[in-house]
């Protein structure tokens, strides 16, 4: 497998390619494995992350990251390194450190990427959701889990997308699979890059299906299969 230099953060920039637009040379090597940390104290408390850096996990949060964790060295089989990739947030450190244990990787050679981050929430960052209804009426598009309302100094899909597809140009070089842990709205955007579905009008940006918390899925091939999906237990 090519060694990538180490590299605790990788570089805050990101291009103005269009959203969906695909240079014939810029794709994913291999497979791609991703997953959303697990249950925090904000989720149990409906209140906000966005880029809030300590949201530290639930016991549920841990019990999710195990068995992501189990789930994905069952499916690899016998030990197939994979390049680490997370958010820096430590809910998606914390969950890293438990699934990489499963797996025999390396903690401390994720590489820490800013582009992974969820979706910024701006002035309604560490709120709690009634508390913003209450003063703004509906902000969440309930059919699809996203928020329908652009949260004020925060992020809209096709600014997550754009910093998403220059995370994918920027790491085109990188031969092997690759695990990836992330965020709820953030990584429903990676996925539908990498899938290659059209931008959704509502967002202006490729939004693939919600998922429960605690599930993993492999892209390769521009195909998704579930390597865990929580609740199916």
């Amino acid at each position: 497998m090519e060694k990538i230099p180490f590299s605790r953060k990788a570089p805050e920039r990101w291009t103005n390619q269009k959203i969906g637009e695909k240079s014939p040379a810029m794709s994913i090597q291999g497979r791609i494995f991703i997953a959303r940390h697990g249950e925090t104290v904000f989720n149990v408390a409906r209140r906000m992350q966005g880029n809030a850096v300590d949201t530290p996990l639930t016991r549920l949060g841990f019990a999710q990251a195990d068995t992501m964790g189990s789930a994905l060295a069952n499916f690899l089989g016998t030990h197939q390194a994979l390049h680490l990739f997370s958010s820096p947030s430590g809910r998606a450190l914390q969950t890293m450190a438990i699934v990489a244990e499963h797996i025999e990787a390396n903690w401390h050679h994720a590489i820490h990427d800013k582009r992974l981050e969820e979706i910024n929430v701006g002035a309604w960052e560490k709120r709690y959701y009634a508390d913003v209804m209450a003063e703004q009426g509906d902000i969440l598009d309930m059919e699809s889990g996203l928020f329908s309302v652009r949260p004020p100094g925060g992020e809209w899909y096709d600014e997550i997308a754009a910093r998403l597809q220059s995370w994918i140009d920027e790491t085109t070089h990188i031969r092997g699979d690759r695990l990836v842990i992330m965020h709820g709205i953030s990584a429903r955007v990676l996925r539908g890059l990498l899938l290659g579905l059209e931008p959704d009008p509502r967002w202006n940006a490729p939004i693939a299906r919600n998922l429960p918390q605690g599930s993993m899925v492999m892209i390769g091939g521009g195909e998704e299969k579930i390597i865990h999906l929580a609740g199916a237990e």
